[in-house]
């Protein structure tokens, strides 16, 4: 292989909008292919836009909520080795919904979902590649002293359990591994009132991951590449 002229490929999966677009652009700047996710029947248009103008771009669909759909991007993607997994997508849940609903509907997303799609497509992650998955300052058991926002703190604590035990039952894996706290960032999500702009967090995330290649085992840091409790 020429590895002058090879590029990297990411594949980041929940990039219509917010860090996940972020995400898209800061991989592009560095001059990677980039497979970026969104939803069947997005109307957002800025990743097709995109994705219209770069042809280093391309994007594919798939329901996090839905592993048949999982299993279909993988069967698509078979073909592919990629360099980077980096595994967005998640929700807040209905904040009008009643807590039983809402907490159901976290954990199927941002848990069940989140760890097929590592489960899936780590296997086609090169040796010395990265995988990584979006987590939350707020899914740290050592660290939550003020509670509020339980049903989506509690699904990220368990996301990060998951992640933990998937790395212990993989020792020999050949990528690392981890879980991206993105900061509190002004996006659908975030709300307005958030501390950072999504350039800034997803440079930063973008610039922590670029230093876990080549590397092993699991690590949980926010975007500037701190270290987290667990």
């Amino acid at each position: 292989m020429n590895t002058q002229s090879y590029q990297p490929v990411a594949l980041i999966i929940g990039a219509s909008r917010g860090l996940g677009l972020g995400l898209t652009k800061r991989f592009l700047e560095r001059d990677w292919q980039v497979i970026a996710t969104e939803r069947e029947g997005s109307v957002r248009p800025e990743l097709r836009n995109l994705a219209a103008t770069d042809p280093r771009l391309s994007v594919e669909t798939v329901d996090m909520d839905s592993d048949a759909s999982l299993q279909a991007l993988r069967d698509r993607l078979s073909k592919r080795s990629l360099d980077l997994v980096m595994v967005n997508a998640g929700t807040l849940g209905d904040p009008d919904a009643p807590f039983v609903q809402r907490l159901l509907a976290v954990m199927r997303t941002n848990v069940a979902g989140a760890m097929s799609a590592v489960r899936y497509f780590s296997t086609q992650v090169r040796a010395g590649g990265v995988v990584a998955v979006m987590s939350s300052e707020l899914a740290s058991i050592t660290d939550n002293t003020k509670g509020r926002w339980e049903p989506y703190r509690s699904s990220k604590s368990a996301l990060n359990q998951s992640l933990r035990s998937f790395a212990a039952e993989m020792p020999d894996a050949l990528w690392s591994l981890t879980a991206v706290a993105p900061g509190w960032v002004r996006t659908d999500m975030g709300g307005p009132d958030a501390i950072l702009d999504i350039e800034t967090s997803t440079r930063g995330v973008t610039n922590m991951l670029m230093t876990h290649f080549n590397q092993r085992g699991i690590a949980f840091l926010n975007y500037q590449g701190k270290t987290l409790n667990w």
